[in-house]
């Protein structure tokens, strides 16, 4: 599933070119992907859609409150994703609200382990879907450098 939405983000909402879902799930399936999977990921999509939309998702933070991972966040996400988040919130690039999305939809995911490239995908979908498109740049880079995320 994670495939399809990377190719989904690459072919259709990054280039702004967004068909409608049948047309979309017939050239996903062309393209090879599997049908559980395709709608997994069609799933997967709209449900964080709805909670960047939804207002009660939306909090407020008070600055001495500090995020606890949970057993089953810190089994499945791999420290260096979990340093990766916690450099993007400390850097202003994300607020609580959009770690916690970026978490959820990480663990929605079917995968026993979350990498690095997961949890950067996650975050570059969360953030364009925001209009965010400057901290996607930031995301997009460190994503693609092959030297890490570097601070100029």
């Amino acid at each position: 599933m994670f495939e399809v939405l990377v190719f989904m983000f690459e072919n259709y909402f990054a280039t702004q070119s967004m068909p409608d879902d049948a047309t979309m799930e017939q050239e996903l399936s062309a393209a090879g992907f599997k049908q559980n999977d395709i709608l997994g990921a069609f799933d997967w999509y709209q449900e964080m859609k709805s909670m960047l939309d939804a207002p009660e998702f939306h909090y407020t933070h008070h600055e001495t409150a500090m995020r606890v991972f949970t057993k089953s966040e810190l089994k499945r996400i791999n420290t260096e994703s979990l340093g990766f988040l916690i450099f993007l919130r400390q850097a202003d690039v994300i607020n609580d609200v959009e770690r916690d999305l970026i978490i959820d939809r990480a663990m929605a995911l079917k995968h026993p382990q979350l990498g690095i490239e997961e949890i950067r995908w996650i975050t570059m979908m969360a953030l364009w879907n925001k209009g965010r498109e400057k901290d996607y740049s930031f995301v997009e880079d460190a994503l693609f450098n092959p030297r890490g995320l570097t601070i100029q």
